[in-house]
């Protein structure tokens, strides 16, 4: 068995969030950056699919060479190899076909991703992989079982839950509940420097999406306290300044 888990190179969600040339740009100046979250879980899953022996998990990162980093820890979690295209990741289309098409070369069973990334919070690439790959794209799944050939999984629906099943191969995005993210021991991380991370050139593709501009939300306004007996102010309020009722 063979499973491919993507992962991207996002900020500590502790960062300030800034923006350069003329705001069109993420401003990375002294931005820690780690992997992004759902996609250590994703990780965590395959590394569990593939425990005795079972499998290889392949971790592939659309980015530069600062990137490079972020990508050694998931081999320290517990990756076997790595694939590093060479690109910056403009958009989700242009991720996804990236990854699409080293895909097609190396024969995944499984293709597993974070349910999101928490920089864009945008939950497209795995449907958009499947999609370019012509299989199966389940999102935001919360449990994955396989079997060697079939996978039973578990995704969330309003009022209750949904079981899918699928055979062959296929792609998942993956949420909470899935795995509990691994924690690197010093076995992992020495044996991380050795692991091999591959260099691919990225293909080809329009641009079929840009950028205007960003902006960081409007900073909250002053705190109005208003005594516990005084309704009539509170509602007065409301009713002129928030304009909620």
């Amino acid at each position: 068995m063979k499973i491919l888990v993507c992962i991207s190179n996002v900020p500590d969600t502790t960062t300030k969030i800034t923006f350069t040339n003329d705001n069109t740009q993420f401003n990375t100046a002294g931005v820690q950056f780690i992997v992004n979250p759902y996609d250590e879980i994703a990780l965590s899953k395959a590394i569990e699919l593939c425990e005795g022996g079972k499998g290889t998990v392949t971790v592939l990162n659309v980015g530069e060479a600062a990137t490079d980093p972020t990508i050694r820890k998931a081999l320290a979690i517990g990756a076997d190899d790595a694939v590093r295209i060479n690109a910056v990741p403009r958009d989700a289309y242009f991720t996804a076909y990236q990854i699409a098409e080293y895909a097609r070369t190396a024969d995944f069973d499984i293709i597993l991703t974070g349910r999101e990334s928490i920089d864009y919070n945008g939950n497209q690439v795995a449907a958009m992989i499947g999609e370019f790959l012509e299989i199966p794209s389940i999102s935001i799944i919360k449990k994955l079982e396989y079997d060697g050939t079939t996978a039973t999984i578990e995704r969330e629906i309003e009022g209750g839950k949904e079981i899918v099943t699928v055979s062959g191969k296929f792609v998942a995005s993956c949420a909470e509940g899935v795995a509990e993210p691994k924690i690197p021991n010093m076995r992992g991380i020495m044996s991380a420097r050795t692991k091999p991370l591959t260099v691919v050139e990225a293909k080809d593709i329009a641009e079929v999406a840009k950028v205007v501009s960003f902006e960081t939300p409007a900073p909250r306004g002053a705190v109005k306290l208003i005594p516990a007996d005084d309704a009539t102010s509170l509602i007065g309020l409301l009713h002129t300044e928030a304009k909620v009722i």
